[in-house]
């Protein structure tokens, strides 16, 4: 039971893949810094799949993948370089956006500085390139774990880099050939189709957050060749058309539709021209579709992109109201929930994720180790989930093992505590709290049910605090919370 005192020395950083919420408890000097909270939803927009082929140019900057290179402090949209820097300017403007562009391949779970893990938010605007097999398998992942997905299609044919694939055939194939969920796992299919011309209308529903946002009210969009999707509510009850061609309405015709999946949240757009602010790149044919008096695009894209973000604080889907309508798949929802991808998804600590062979996982390679110094410190842990609001069972489990070199046998100098909190920082509960008194060879699972929070997103944090002799190291793996 009893163990040398910890080296300082760690693997590193702990990345902050998911926000890292600070607590209301007092923590001492060596406790995890928070991560950023001027910026802290995270949006990146592809350009890794012919996104600016032919006349295309959608891109929010020429600079990739950080476009405040190009310019620190846009205050119009052509300070950026892209046919898309209306809606990244706007975005950065505020100063609630951090916004990348990805260049390479898409993944979930890696080192990559734009890793999806390291995002809220994923921006589709049109690719013609069909998705990898991992590709889509990382996409689907992140959506399910609580990413927000913006699809943004055109017409049938428009094929910019003549590989034989549309954005239409490019969408779909990501929905239904893919390792995750291939069974209509957003609730619509895009339809096959070019319509020349249309001003879209958006339906009556005054507590929606992507027609009535902060960045003002919807009424019309705009098709300027571009194709809808059809619904099908049977397949996911989330799903819900929000602007119809005209003439149409209900399951057929869906100009802009959103909808849920896991803890995520989905937006399609059926046409690229609303989001094309008429400027980027010389050699471009570009169409302001941004600024069409005929139609409030600009408000549909921003609201949307706050809603799929977590940004929102009304209606389904926003702030703390998570999970959309009412319906929950069987998922787990933890990332890198063994800890085997190393420093991501999770927030905490320097080093606190490690594969150090001072200590021994339950499996694999990689663990949480908090504490074990032997001097006053505090270490963190944590991540945060979306728990859909329909779920009945949500399962949060972890093994944990206490090492100490403390004798006594009655009183806690050493504690971990195991909390949810909010989006604010509020703890909401202490799940446990335990001690160099529960000291003993190998793991226990211990296990809790968080289904009082479904509809809510939520922070689980792990904080140990040490005293200033003698170690206590809290050994944490295999971590889970499934829901149902």
């Amino acid at each position: 039971m009893l163990a040398l005192t910890r080296p300082r020395h760690r693997l590193g950083a702990v990345l902050a893949g998911f926000t890292l919420v600070a607590t209301g408890v007092a923590v001492q000097a060596t406790a995890a810094t928070p991560a950023a909270a001027a910026t802290p939803h995270r949006i990146l927009f592809d350009d890794g799949h012919a996104e600016e082929a032919g006349n295309a140019d959608w891109i929010i900057s020429t600079s990739k993948p950080d476009p405040l290179s190009q310019d620190s402090t846009p205050s119009s949209e052509t300070d950026w370089t892209g046919a898309l820097s209306s809606w990244g300017v706007a975005l950065q403007r505020t100063g609630a956006y951090s916004l990348k562009t990805a260049t390479s391949a898409l993944t979930y779970g890696g080192s990559s500085a734009t890793d999806l893990s390291n995002f809220d938010t994923l921006v589709l605007p049109e690719p013609n390139t069909l998705f990898t097999t991992a590709e889509k398998t990382a996409i689907m992942t992140f959506v399910k774990n609580g990413g927000g997905l913006f699809m943004i299609s055109d017409h049938t044919g428009s094929d910019r880099n003549n590989d034989g694939e549309d954005a239409v055939e490019i969408l779909n194939d990501l929905m239904t050939n893919n390792s995750v969920d291939s069974t209509d796992p957003f609730g619509f299919s895009i339809d096959s189709s070019n319509i020349s011309s249309d001003y879209p209308s958006a339906i009556s529903d005054s507590s929606n957050p992507v027609l009535h946002g902060s960045f003002g009210t919807v009424t019309k969009s705009l098709i300027a060749s571009g194709t809808t999707a059809t619904l099908k509510p049977a397949d996911n009850s989330s799903v819900k058309g929000l602007l119809y061609r005209t003439g149409s309405s209900g399951n057929t015709g869906a100009f802009f539709a959103t909808s849920t999946f896991g803890s995520g949240r989905v937006a399609f757009w059926g046409d690229s021209s609303p989001v094309d602010d008429g400027t980027g790149q010389s050699g471009n044919t570009l169409y302001d579709g941004w600024n069409d008096s005929g139609a409030t695009n600009a408000a549909l894209a921003l609201n949307a992109t706050e809603w799929l973000s977590g940004a929102s604080g009304s209606g389904s889907g926003g702030g703390d109201t998570g999970g959309g309508s009412g319906t929950c798949t069987a998922a787990q929802l933890l990332g890198n929930n063994g800890f085997e991808s190393g420093n991501t998804t999770w927030s905490g600590s320097s080093g606190v994720i490690t594969n150090s062979g001072s200590q021994s996982p339950r499996s694999g390679s990689y663990y949480a180790w908090l504490d074990g110094y032997g001097t006053a410190t505090t270490d963190t842990l944590s991540q945060t989930v979306t728990i859909p609001s329909g779920c009945t069972t949500a399962a949060l489990s972890f093994y944990l093992h206490v090492d100490t070199a403390e004798t006594t046998t009655s009183t806690a100098y050493d504690t971990l505590k195991v909390q949810v909190l909010n989006s604010s920082g509020t703890v909401l509960g202490t799940l446990a709290t335990y001690s160099n008194l529960n000291a003993a060879p190998g793991y226990t699972q211990r296990s809790f049910s968080l289904a009082s929070y479904a509809g809510q997103t939520v922070t689980l944090k792990f904080t140990g605090t040490e005293g200033s002799t003698l170690q206590t190291s809290f050994i944490l793996d295999d971590t889970a919370l499934n829901i149902s």
